[in-house]
């Protein structure tokens, strides 16, 4: 029995606890993969790995973005060794390394700049399978001056695709952060995902301001809602003015699979194994509030 059945039977008897059950708004299954994870951005960045694992552990955020470096010290100079001791501290937690984030970005006009690039996040993909992870998050970073828009975003976009045909062979998928100043457009993004056109290169909404340009937040969200990876990457819950009980809703209507990771500026004073825990809480409460009136 529930918690909480267990608590309204023991107060109020059988009959009452059954018919408050009963007035109680059904939850919706859609929804019901949605996690809650970490970047190590800011938070946590200072941690080193048996630091973070544990942190993570206590405020019950199961799943972690491993940023390049960062106090963890997890990058592609590890030995065959040191790669396999890093995949056994996550087996031996409930934590998940859901993949690395990296800053390689393709739209470079000279082509031998792209080229090392690319190398680097090959790199990359070999480093995340060897973990446990399951990705490599890599971004669009601005337009290229006197280059015709259409012909970096192509460029982007072949990029992308030359990375998701390599990471197929390590199981690993390719997460496009929706990211840069001109490139966080989402109809640019859009562009992009379809030069890319590989199963496995999939859209990390980044929550931006510019996702509410335009036509707005869900017709934006519309676009690559299909095209979405196993992360998405959200601000501090009480720290931004974004809409995330829209974002909450919107993924719960797109029955989400996947971690919401906190991906947020300077950590407040305090402590923040419990700063933590209350981003989750917040966060997944606005997951609850969606459910409740989403119809499955």
């Amino acid at each position: 029995m529930s918690s909480r059945r267990h608590f309204l039977h023991t107060v109020f008897g059988a009959g009452a606890a059954s018919a408050l059950l009963a007035a109680e708004p059904k939850l919706s299954y859609k929804g019901e993969n949605i996690r809650f994870g970490l970047v190590t951005y800011q938070w946590g960045k200072d941690w080193d790995l048996p630091t973070l694992i544990k942190n993570c552990e206590a405020a019950q955020v199961l799943g972690v973005e491993l940023r390049v470096e960062h106090a963890h010290k997890v990058d592609p100079t590890l030995t065959p060794d040191q790669r396999q001791e890093v995949s056994r501290r996550f087996e031996d937690s409930p934590v998940d390394v859901v993949g690395m984030g990296t800053n390689f970005e393709f739209h470079a006009a000279d082509p031998e700049v792209v080229k090392k690039n690319i190398e680097g996040a090959k790199a990359f993909i070999k480093l995340s399978h060897d973990i446990g992870g399951t990705g490599v998050k890599v971004k669009p970073n601005a337009l290229v001056k006197d280059v015709p828009e259409e012909k970096t975003l192509a460029q982007i976009g072949k990029a992308l695709a030359e990375l998701g045909d390599h990471a197929l062979g390590f199981g690993q998928e390719i997460r496009l952060e929706v990211h840069g100043k001109d490139t966080s457009e989402l109809p640019r993004i859009k562009t992009i995902m379809d030069a890319a056109a590989r199963d496995n290169v999939r859209v990390c909404w980044n929550s931006n301001d510019t996702d509410l340009n335009g036509a707005g937040l869900e017709a934006n969200f519309a676009l690559v809602k299909d095209l979405l990876g196993h992360t998405v990457h959200i601000r501090g819950v009480n720290q931004s003015t974004y809409p995330l009980d829209k974002l909450a809703r919107l993924l719960v209507e797109a029955d989400y699979d996947g971690h919401v990771c906190l991906e947020a500026h300077k950590m407040p004073a305090g402590d923040p194994i419990a700063a933590l825990a209350e981003q989750r809480e917040l966060f997944m409460n606005l997951v609850t509030e969606a459910r409740k009136t989403v119809k499955d």
